[in-house]
């Protein structure tokens, strides 16, 4: 191997060396918000209400459309009968009414989530709201001139000589 080559690979695995090494953070290509202090996740009041709504009217058709009468009686009947279709009937009644309730309970917390979530978030508006109002007030207090320069606050009053003396 050539000395120019030698240190020509050296060179290489110097430069891969310090571009690793990063702490604290990610590299940018890897931070796919990282322009954006924002984020791209928003979320409105309008929106969670109508996912919540479509929910609840999912929920409520499947219950008025989607259940079958029963077919058990006519699955026992067939299958008594002889015929291997009874029990085909049973099974399938059976893995419908499964699968409709999983779909339904699904509907239902959907719906459900997002009721608490928009009760959530506006019970959050409400308290940053009392909290960056308090902050404010008592700011404004601090602006305020409650006596001259130089003078003393009339608040605490002149100083009772007897206390002091006794």
């Amino acid at each position: 191997m050539a000395w120019d080559e030698w240190e020509q690979l050296k060179a290489s695995a110097a430069e891969r060396e310090s571009s690793r090494m990063q702490l604290n953070g990610l590299p940018p290509e890897d931070r796919p918000n990282a322009g954006n202090p924002q984020g791209d996740l928003q979320v409105h009041q309008k929106d969670l209400a109508a996912i919540g709504d479509h929910a609840f009217k999912l929920y409520n058709r499947l219950w008025k459309d989607a259940r079958v009468p029963s077919t058990d009686s006519a699955g026992t009947d067939l299958a008594s009968q002889g015929f291997a279709l009874g029990q085909a009937l049973q099974h399938v009644s059976t893995r419908w009414d499964k699968q409709l309730g999983s779909v339904m309970d699904a509907c239902a917390l959907i719906s459900n989530h997002m009721d608490f979530t928009r009760n959530a978030h506006a019970g959050d508006e409400i308290f940053i709201e009392r909290h960056v109002s308090s902050i404010h007030t008592l700011d404004a207090g601090f602006d305020e001139d409650w006596a001259k320069r130089g003078d003393k606050n009339p608040v605490y009053g002149e100083k009772d000589k007897k206390k002091d003396e006794g």
